[in-house]
């Protein structure tokens, strides 16, 4: 007799995702896959629910539905539980620690590691990846310019090694110059292996960037295509491309 094929699960899948503030639905029963390997974006205009979603990926507000990281189910468990497992989030706003430095912003990414030889390796890989870091490690991260300041924020994530990263619009409030750096930045770190899931309002960009993405408005994902076919999807130009 024949058994049952095992399901294969995606790296992190949502099913039927919900977030409510009150009696306000800010995510309305999304459902999304991300595979190992992939870059992947969510777009969509300010106040479609992108923030949500990805804070509700990283347990940082309550949710409903299902959320799979591998065969774990991420909605059972606490935030703090995730970084362990291999999943790191650049929150929106960079949330960097202000009046700590930047070394030790960096440090904090490893809090829960104790392999001080890896820990350090790590370290020198990212002041390579974020040569300007290196020179600002004993400056107090409050000091820093915006641009600089994401890059701390991606460069702390990366202390954790996450096997998938979630970027929470890392081109916000950044000179076009530096965007395009954070950006450099972002593909170097997928092209060394790490699953990228990126929510972006700037559609064009994000879409240059991932392979795949999803389009959300009013807390519903409304498409879902490869970057190339929503570049040339004449709502996602109207809606979010400018032409």
């Amino acid at each position: 007799m024949n058994t049952p094929q095992e399901r294969k699960f995606a790296l992190l899948e949502a099913v039927d995702l919900e977030v409510h503030y009150g009696g306000i639905a800010a995510v309305k029963g999304v459902s999304f896959a991300v595979e190992e390997g992939e870059m992947v974006c969510l777009i969509g205009a300010n106040g479609a629910g992108k923030t949500s979603t990805l804070k509700a990926l990283a347990r940082m507000i309550p949710s409903r539905g299902e959320i799979r990281y591998k065969t774990e189910r991420l909605d059972r468990l606490p935030s703090h539980a995730l970084i362990k497992m291999g999943l790191a989030l650049v929150p929106e706003g960079r949330g960097i620690f202000a009046r700590l430095t930047v070394a030790e912003n960096l440090a904090m990414g490893a809090y829960h590691r104790s392999d001080k030889a890896g820990i350090a390796a790590d370290l020198e890989h990212v002041y390579g990846l974020l040569p300007r870091l290196k020179e600002r490690a004993e400056q107090l991260a409050g000091t820093l310019s915006g641009g600089e300041q994401q890059m701390l924020a991606i460069g702390r994530a990366l202390m954790g090694r996450p096997k998938l990263l979630l970027l929470d619009e890392p081109s916000m409030g950044l000179a076009p110059l530096m965007v395009e750096k954070v950006f450099e930045v972002i593909r170097a770190v997928a092209a060394e292996g790490v699953t990228i899931f990126l929510v972006e309002q700037n559609a064009r960009l994000a879409l240059h960037t991932c392979s795949r993405g999803y389009v959300m408005e009013s807390g519903k994902i409304t498409l879902a295509d490869s970057s190339a076919r929503l570049l040339a999807d004449p709502r996602v130009r109207a809606a979010y491309l400018g032409e």
